[in-house]
């Protein structure tokens, strides 16, 4: 995925797993070139969204292991990993990263929306559950939507 490279790409530079978000910013943008300023501030609250990091004491900590993500010299993130992606768009990239047909996995979606009369972001975690894909995290999101 590409804004895990993106967020893991600043780590992996500095060889820490926390630094402050002026320094994340300065990495993304004018050490690498891949975002303005302002984009590069958009994708922190981006990637805080969507839990792959975490403020903390004024600096930005990544909840995953950078030395883990595969950052290749020619990787490049396009723009559309500064976008928010709302529970289900995130819960059907997780289905389909495990090798689903998207348009299956919508399908089968829309289906158990339309069977069991719940929103679409249900129906989604639903369908990843029964298919063993693991959005626990989705599903608290879906939750706190739903009630929230």
């Amino acid at each position: 995925m590409s804004l895990r490279s993106a967020v893991a790409a600043p780590y992996r530079a500095k060889g820490r797993d926390s630094i402050p978000e002026s320094e994340f910013v300065v990495a993304l943008s004018l050490d690498r070139d891949w975002f303005s300023p302002d984009q590069a501030k958009r994708l922190v609250d981006v990637a805080v969204s969507e839990g792959l990091l975490a403020r903390e004491d004024g600096e930005l900590a990544v909840t995953f292991d950078p030395d883990d993500e595969v950052v290749p010299e020619e990787f490049r993130p396009d723009e559309s990993v500064i976008q928010t992606r709302t529970t289900f768009q995130r819960v059907l990239d997780a289905v389909v990263e495990t090798g689903e047909s998207k348009q299956e996995t919508v399908a089968g979606i829309n289906a158990l929306q339309s069977d069991l009369g719940v929103t679409i972001e249900a129906a989604a975690v639903l369908y990843a559950h029964r298919r063993g894909v693991d959005v626990t995290d989705h599903a608290r999101r879906a939750r706190e939507e739903l009630s929230g």
